[in-house]
């Protein structure tokens, strides 16, 4: 597909889509970090395109800086996922699957329960939203762990994600708690893949038995890693411009998305922390039509998948995916 094909926007605006990986602490709107932080007048300079973060800490502390500074209530996490919800759909989006981060709640000694109300208030009718809770590899010192045991019981919480540092120990608690959360009911998903090579995703499949992979991306370095995903029928909930601006030697001309999607595996797209990419859903379609070589009816297969893993019945999926195949339709020659 052409880089100037000046349809593309309106095609991909028409796709009914979703986004399954979504930080809500990293999705903060521009305009409300503005109102708390005027310095941020202009938008950060990791906004730019070719902007690349130095690593993981250098992008943790800028985000948790500004994330930090908004995030002080369960009122002010309202009225920042009004906004969030507001422009998914504005993009054509039905379903988010958005995570908030324990360590917030702990650090800023907010009550996860009331936060988790705060976010579900705030979800506009025509939009389908799963809340989950992520929790860190050391995310549950004796002042979280109570915490943790109780959110197995939130009736509004659809489940837990494992996230930051990949290369911090996995701790003994880690694996049983996975377990217990899928025994409540919870659906269970766990970064890996992203620093960490395809020995971590393998890791994390067998101690922690993940329902979902967020990122995966460097599972490409081991066939038999992206084998054994296929087997299990694991979907990658990747974010390639995310991916882009951090993970080094990655860009969104050689993003493993490309051959792992030509190599049968599931693959979503979704923004990851558009605070800190700048970046919106659309925009990550677009670079992967521009950049990363995929067509439309791809573009469309990529939408498919997401509702293929969202948390819905087939009856609430059916009418998406009929208008999926009706703007692929129209759209071809």
């Amino acid at each position: 597909m052409p880089a100037t094909d000046s349809s593309l926007p309106a095609f991909i605006q028409a796709l009914p889509k979703t986004e399954t990986h979504l930080h809500l602490e990293g999705a903060l709107p521009l305009e409300l970090l503005q109102r708390v932080r005027p310095e941020f007048a202009k938008p950060p300079a990791s906004w730019s395109p070719d902007f690349k973060f130095r690593d993981f800490a250098h992008f943790e502390t800028e985000l948790l800086d500004m994330a930090f500074s908004w995030f002080t209530s369960p009122e002010h996490y309202h009225e920042a996922a009004k906004l969030i919800f507001a422009k998914h759909v504005a993009q054509n989006v039905k379903y988010v699957e958005t995570s908030f981060a324990s360590g917030v709640i702990e650090f800023g000694g907010l009550n996860g329960r009331e936060v988790l109300a705060a976010i579900r208030s705030a979800v506009p009718a025509g939009l389908e939203v799963r809340v989950f809770l992520g929790i860190h590899h050391n995310g549950a010192g004796p002042k979280m762990r109570p915490v943790l045991e109780e959110a197995l019981g939130w009736k509004d919480l659809a489940g837990v994600d494992l996230h930051g540092t990949e290369n911090f120990p996995m701790e003994s608690w880690t694996a049983p708690y996975w377990a217990a959360a899928r025994k409540a009911g919870k659906y269970t998903k766990a970064h890996a893949g992203e620093f960490m090579g395809a020995d971590f995703v393998q890791r994390i499949l067998d101690e922690l038995q993940p329902q979902r992979i967020e990122h995966g991306v460097r599972s490409i370095e081991d066939p038999a890693v992206v084998a054994e995903i296929k087997r299990r029928g694991l979907a990658l909930d990747m974010c390639p411009i995310s991916n882009h601006k951090l993970m080094p030697g990655v860009t969104l001309a050689n993003h493993p998305i490309r051959r792992l999607f030509d190599a049968g595996v599931k693959v979503t797209i979704s923004t990851d922390d558009p605070i800190s990419f700048g970046n919106t859903l659309t925009d990550d379609y677009v670079a992967l039509a521009e950049r990363s070589g995929f067509t439309r009816k791809e573009l469309a297969r990529l939408a498919r998948n997401g509702f293929e893993v969202a948390l819905l019945s087939d009856a609430q999926k059916k009418p998406w995916l009929d208008q999926l195949d009706a703007v692929v339709v129209s759209s071809s020659p």
